[in-house]
């Protein structure tokens, strides 16, 4: 069962293509931002907006240090997997 905490984050993730690509992609293994924009043909810069918001929702963590600037490898949360899940359960991305 989704509970309404989980539809807000479902709506937030799904308001951004940019958002969906980047946990699209973070859901199939661990990225850096740069393989991600590469994988999913978006720009760096939307690739970093992305990863940032959705860190700040905890849907996706840093797998490295955090002084890490270069390099920095994200993977998705189990509540981003969650998420993701539903996401696609329901064909909304």
């Amino acid at each position: 069962m989704v509970d309404f905490d989980q539809w807000d984050e479902v709506s937030f993730v799904i308001s951004s293509r940019y958002r969906v690509e980047t946990i699209r992609r973070l859901s199939e293994g661990p990225a850096t931002p740069s393989l991600i924009a590469d994988d999913m043909d978006l720009s760096i810069a939307h690739v970093s907006r992305a990863l940032q918001e959705l860190r700040e929702a905890e849907l996706v963590h840093l797998l490295v240090s955090e002084d890490r600037k270069k390099g920095r490898v994200y993977g998705v949360t189990d509540k981003g997997v969650e998420v993701w899940n539903t996401i696609t359960r329901k064909n909304m991305a």
